[in-house]
């Protein structure tokens, strides 16, 4: 927080002197408050940020974030000379707090969509999400159709939900969080837990007791997307840093500087630092520019790749 300093003048010859160091001290805060002020921030200087526990993605650990969303904002708030102050809740918290303003910006696997985008600002996504599953047992689905009928479970507020209640005959199972998506598909409750495949893959190697294994869904076709709008959800997807509508300025500054870490070789690193393929994390899709180009992004818009 930016104090400004206040000093009592004194009378006699010291006085002018006196006088231009509170002045001097004024106007190097306001400068600063200034610069911090361009993006719109809250606070000047702090970027307020909710996550809620999801590791590998986000998560707190005393006063520090952790996780690949986490180091990737760290060193963009770096590089913006931003300190970050987080807030720990849920994913649905994660999205009402940009929506109300509560927060500056909101990350942890957050996919883009043009509902999200129509209530807060998207960044550039600083890497893609390609379709896995987490499969009960050593069953092999590799298509939507051999999705149907079963019982299928993600996280309320997930972007699968609307794709799992288009599977026709597939029961949806909402959870408040990863935990129970888990815990249900190793009892056998669920047969598949759509879920963010970093995730995943952490969890696997984590608890090889819960009887799950990774697998990756071959994406529907355009012409099935055509037909049913909700299978986009089943195909990779872009994620993003979601931010205040109030604070574009943040957006086009956290943007600029992941796009940056695209061409200097920060963002390779840190995807394979935790267990991503950077040809799959890190390359967007063909059909991924049209989505945003006239929504939220220009029409020369090109997603940031490696």
């Amino acid at each position: 927080m930016w104090w400004t300093r206040r000093r009592r003048n004194v009378l006699g010859a010291a006085l002018a002197l006196v006088a231009l160091a509170p002045l001097t001290a004024c106007g190097d805060d306001a400068a600063e408050q200034t610069v911090a002020n361009t993006y719109g921030t809250l606070e000047p200087g702090v970027l307020k940020v909710a996550v809620q526990p999801y590791m590998p993605y986000t998560a707190v650990r005393g006063e520090d974030l952790v996780g690949i969303d986490s180091e990737i904002l760290q060193t963009v708030a770096k590089k913006l000379g931003l300190r970050l102050e987080p807030q720990v809740t849920d994913f649905s918290g994660m999205l009402g707090n940009v929506q109300a303003r509560r927060v500056d910006i909101s990350i942890g696997g957050i996919a883009w969509s043009k509902e999200r985008q129509a209530q807060g600002l998207f960044t550039d996504p600083p890497y893609y999400s390609p379709p896995a599953m987490a499969v009960h047992g050593d069953q092999s689905y590799s298509t939507v159709k051999d999705l149907a009928g079963l019982p299928l479970g993600t996280v309320t507020g997930y972007v699968w939900v609307k794709s799992i209640q288009a599977i026709p005959g597939a029961k949806l199972h909402a959870y408040p969080d990863a935990n129970g998506v888990f815990n249900d598909l190793s009892a056998g409750r669920i047969k598949v837990g759509f879920l963010d495949p970093l995730l995943i893959i952490y969890t696997q190697q984590k608890r090889p007791d819960m009887k799950f294994s990774t697998r990756y869904l071959a994406a529907p076709t355009d012409a099935e997307v055509k037909e049913n709008a909700s299978y986009e959800y089943l195909r990779p997807y872009m994620t993003s840093f979601y931010i205040p509508k109030q604070e574009p300025g943040l957006e086009q500054a956290v943007s600029k500087e992941i796009r940056q870490m695209y061409a200097n070789g920060e963002m390779a690193a840190l995807v394979k630092k935790y267990g991503g393929d950077s040809a799959q994390f890190l390359k967007p899709s063909p059909w991924m520019a049209g989505q945003r180009r006239g929504v939220d992004r220009p029409a020369d818009w090109q997603p940031p790749t490696m």
